[in-house]
Formats: C-alpha cells, structure tokens, sequence
C-alpha cells in the first residue's frame, strides 16, 4: 500500500469534490480491469477535461451495488486549474448515475480518506412481503418476514463502542478490525420502510452488511437481542448467508472536523491501521 501523505507537489493544489451515484451498475468504487466502476468513470472524465493523468482518493471504496447520496475524494491537480465550473463541465461527460455535487480547492491539509472523523450509511429494507415499488427497488433490500424494529434496536445498541468487530468483517491482512461504533439505529419512515442508520470511525469490509443480517436474524425472532453482543465478544463469524445484498445500502455522510483539526485528525488515522477499508 502507498504511504498517505499530506504533500502536495509543487505547482499542485488539493482539490475537494463532492459527488453521489447509484451504483446498481457498478463494480464498486475501485478501477478494475475489463469492469465499470465509479473511480474509473470519474477520473476518465476529469482527464478529458485537464488533460492529464489524475489519481484520486475517497473516504470510503464502496462495494458492487452499494450507492452514495453523499461520497467526498480529493485529488491533486495544477493550481492553474480553472475549477469555477468544473462540477458542471464533469457532469456533462459523465453518466447520469454519477453526480458531482461541487468541486472546490481544499483548506491546507485536506484528506479524504485520513481526514474524516465518520462514516456514516443508511440501509433500507421492505420487509413483511410488502411490494416493491419500482422506484424503491434501486435502494432498498426486500425480506419476507415482519420485522421488529424494536427488538432491532435492543440488539444493536449492545454493540455502540469501540470494539473487535472481527464477527462482522471480512479480514483483510494489514488492516484492523477494531472500530468505533457511534450510532446504531433502527426506524420505520412515513412509507412503513424499516431504516438502519450506522455510524463508525470506520467500517471494515462487509462489516455494514452483516450487521444488517444480524439485527434482522434479532427483528424477526430467530435470535434474542443478547446474540448480537454475544456473537461479537466471542468473535463468532457471522455466516455469509446473513450478509444483506449491496443495493439496500448507502453512504449518505462523511463528517469532517473543522479545518484547523485536519492535520491533527490525518496523523491521528493514518497512523492507526483502524483505517478505512472497502464496504459493502
């Protein structure tokens, strides 16, 4: 792996972009030779536009089929760079499920993946054998059985925290799987929709997914809620069979500290193998 940095190149500047996809027909985040994916996309079309080789670096790799309301990256590029109008210049190459938000020079010290104090995704589910609308198939998981958001919620609290979460993730050599559980919450919107909100410091890969599984296993009577922190202290591997499909998910904030904290919060991440790894 690179080592990060905060340096920027002579005659660089760091640029911030914010931007959101659907990625129902992605590959996920990360270029894969011969596949469609969203850094792939993105850099393609910025190329066109300075004419230049670009390598960018996002807060959070989403998975195949895993979507983004709100996803942050950086990149650096010539300070000469006219980036008024950039957002709008991107969007007009890129595809219509690839958004840029904005795109603007970044504060000293800026860094998307070592940067931000959270992450936080959403996870939507009709449960209950309810009909999909068509619209809600893109964002939304479908479970037969009624769920009890209650009980959800009683399993899910137990594990807020800083713990081993090495039940819930696929490990992944030089990576930690010991995070920060801030939010962990479960309720149902005006349209009956069960909504999981999860927040960490950072998530390990399919860790998302399969605390997804395993509130569901506790809301619909399979389990009781002490399972959930029992299956975590006991680092029981959850099984694949629990791990919910990609496209219910969401990355819908990355928080940042204010910015006299950013060199402080890099040094803080970067040094830690608590880092950001592939979701989904």
């Amino acid at each position: 792996m690179t080592k990060p940095t905060l340096e920027v190149k002579s005659g660089f500047s760091r640029l911030r972009v914010d931007l959101t996809y659907d990625g129902s027909n992605f590959s996920g985040w990360a270029k894969q030779p011969g596949l469609r994916t969203i850094q792939a996309e993105f850099e393609a079309a910025l190329t066109t536009i300075i004419q230049g080789e670009v390598s960018t670096i996002v807060a959070g790799r989403t998975d195949a089929g895993v979507h983004a309301k709100h996803q942050v990256l950086h990149v650096d590029l010539p300070e000469d760079t006219q980036v008024d109008n950039l957002a709008f210049r991107l969007n007009q190459l890129l595809k219509s499920d690839i958004r840029v938000l904005e795109a603007v020079w970044a504060p000293l010290n800026f860094h998307a993946r070592f940067g931000p104090n959270s992450r936080t995704y959403q996870y939507k589910i009709i449960d209950g054998g309810k009909v999909i609308a068509p619209l809600d198939r893109f964002d939304s998981a479908k479970w037969f059985r009624q769920l009890d958001v209650e009980l959800m919620n009683e399993g899910s609290k137990l594990l807020l925290g800083e713990h081993d979460f090495f039940a819930f993730c696929k490990h992944r050599e030089g990576t930690s799987t010991i995070k920060n559980l801030m939010e962990f919450e479960w309720h149902r919107d005006e349209k009956d929709v069960v909504i999981g909100q999860i927040t960490a410091n950072s998530f390990g890969y399919n860790m998302v997914r399969n605390l997804v599984g395993a509130a569901v296993c506790v809301g619909e009577g399979r389990f009781k809620p002490e399972w959930m922190l029992k299956t975590l202290t006991e680092k029981i591997r959850i099984s694949d069979s629990y791990v919910f499909p990609p496209q219910g998910l969401s990355l819908i904030k990355v928080d940042f500290p204010p910015a006299d904290q950013y060199l402080a919060k890099y040094n803080e991440n970067h040094l830690n193998p608590q880092e950001q790894e592939d979701e989904g």
